[in-house]
């Protein structure tokens, strides 16, 4: 152990594990998986479409769109690290997350719907609907995604296992990116049937039942075993403090942010780049779900990768090769073969890194436990939490405003908002995995796992 970790203040903690937890059961592994389809399932048909319907269906200006887009996400950084301490503070016969997903799973569902439906009335009316139903979303939404990030180390605190729930949640993402990107459209137009505000409402209220399942199921099915004993109470600020000055943490949180960052903006711009620029409104179907949707492909070769690599090496590697994919990308566009076999190939590898951060959260709990004594696996995943839908608020705003900028009007898209749509598609992704580069060759866990835990093991022992 390091001088400077010696000399961190710690606190005395009492770690409870309720049985062996280095071998979880199959069907646990996999509702783990289900719970990030749950909110994965929304939170991706909100991060693709919803500006599409803002502007197209409900016909609000793309700059206020852009701005409500912004506020609300702001908005939940309060929201995040109030549910992170909620968590931490939590006592129940549940156990300190689940009682999330029994009780936030309805209201839920329910406000989903309501966010894919618009009310007729003023331009302002209905902006004023879309701040209230937009923000309601996103602040139940961080009552189900920092207690769900905050489960994994509690399951677990072996990183072989934690890798394989870092994979299930990639497939589960995965799975729940290519129903959302690939499906909408086509059930929209097919339960509308031609009328596209029917279609969503009816598209929203299809996920919100599958949501709802996934989300009980999760609460059934997943148990905690690894958390301190320490008392509820105490000072928040300190424990803020710890956490900022946590290396792990900031890393993921950084990263997770550029990550998420680079996914609003994809996602935010693709349909126009099909439609728009390519000509081709039936790539949308393609190249949506592989934004991520790759990540099912990435679930099984991650472990793989990352136990030879590290993750710091295997990410670098993998984004290097992404951004000389994307630079070629611009001069292949005229063929749609070739375009999509190398998108397909970036995205993969992208997908990798978006693997490696579900372990890099849940790995920043023991660094964490390690430097200071506690766990606050609540505090800690609200932040990664917060990281998500910043980068994505961020990224879609920016996506928003450079369509308004470009005077985009759908009715009559002119040259300057085709080219603006063209290099927001390729240049934003590639500096934004650029500055990833530079964030993740600063983590601090590899090949450090088994020195970590039996440091903690011999100071709680």
């Amino acid at each position: 152990m390091t001088t400077a970790v010696a000399q961190e203040p710690m606190r005395s903690t009492r770690i409870v594990d309720s049985e062996d937890d280095s071998h979880l059961r199959p069907w646990e592994k996999i509702s783990y998986g289900l719970g990030d389809f749950a909110c994965g399932l929304s939170w991706n048909a909100v991060g693709a479409f919803l500006l599409y319907f803002y502007t197209n269906v409900a016909l609000l200006p793309a700059a206020a769109v852009g701005t409500l887009f912004l506020l609300s996400r702001l908005f939940d950084a309060g929201i995040d690290l109030g549910v992170g301490i909620l968590v931490d503070r939590t006592r129940t016969r549940w156990g300190r997350t689940r009682p999330y997903f029994l009780f936030t799973a309805l209201p839920f569902s329910i406000l989903l719907v309501l966010t894919f439906t618009t009310i007729d009335g003023s331009t302002g009316a209905k902006l004023a609907y879309a701040y209230i139903t937009f923000s309601l979303l996103g602040i139940l939404y961080s009552f189900l995604a920092v207690p769900f990030s905050a489960l994994m180390p509690m399951m677990t605190s072996d990183h072989g296992s934690r890798m394989q729930l870092g994979s299930a949640r990639a497939i589960g993402t995965s799975v729940s990116v290519i129903l959302a990107t690939a499906a909408t459209m086509p059930l929209v137009g097919l339960l509308g049937g031609g009328n596209e505000r029917l279609g969503f409402a009816l598209v929203a209220l299809l996920f919100a039942v599958l949501t709802l399942a996934a989300l009980f199921n999760l609460f059934v099915s997943c148990r905690e075993r690894h958390h301190d004993e320490a008392p509820a109470g105490g000072a928040i600020w300190p424990h803020v403090g710890a956490m900022v000055r946590n290396r792990a943490w900031l890393v993921t949180f950084l990263f997770c942010t550029l990550n998420f960052l680079r996914f609003g903006c994809v996602i935010s711009v693709t349909a126009f780049f099909a439609i728009e620029v390519m000509k081709a409104p039936w790539m949308i179907g393609i190249l949506l779900p592989a934004v991520s949707g790759t990540l099912l492909l990435s679930a099984f070769i991650a472990p793989f990768l990352f136990k030879r690599t590290g993750i710091r090496r295997g990410c670098i590697a993998a984004l290097l090769v992404a951004i000389g994919v994307h630079m070629l990308l611009p001069f292949i566009e005229a063929q749609h073969g070739l375009f999509l076999s190398l998108f397909l190939f970036a995205a993969i590898l992208i997908s990798l890194t978006m693997t490696a951060i579900f372990t890099m959260a849940a790995d920043a709990v023991d660094y964490h436990e390690w430097r200071f004594g506690t766990r606050n696996e609540g505090l800690l995943s609200s932040g990664i939490s917060l990281s998500t839908k910043v980068g994505m608020a961020i990224g879609t705003a920016i996506i928003a405003y450079v369509l308004a900028g470009a005077g985009y009007d759908p009715k009559a898209v002119s040259d300057g908002a085709r080219a603006a749509i063209r290099w927001s598609y390729y240049g934003w992704p590639i500096a934004i995995m650029i500055v990833q580069i530079i964030i993740i060759a600063f983590w601090p866990m590899d090949g450090r796992h088994e020195a970590i835990r039996r440091d903690i093991a011999a100071r709680n022992g």
